[in-house]
């Protein structure tokens, strides 16, 4: 008995994947955010909140 003729497919060259992997390793502004480190005005800000004053 003989395989299916859909069981007979060509080897692919990992195309896809190469695709995939080339996606996947380069940096996106959109979606990663760099995290940046609270200045002195923020802190400013929290003590402001903590001290019970509105602006």
């Amino acid at each position: 008995m003989s395989r299916h003729l859909a069981d007979h497919r060509t080897r692919t060259t990992g195309g896809r994947l190469k695709h995939f992997l080339r996606i996947a390793r380069t940096p996106r502004e959109t979606w990663q955010h760099s995290r940046k480190t609270p200045g002195s005005s923020r802190l400013v800000q929290f003590l402001r909140i903590e001290r019970g004053r509105s602006a």
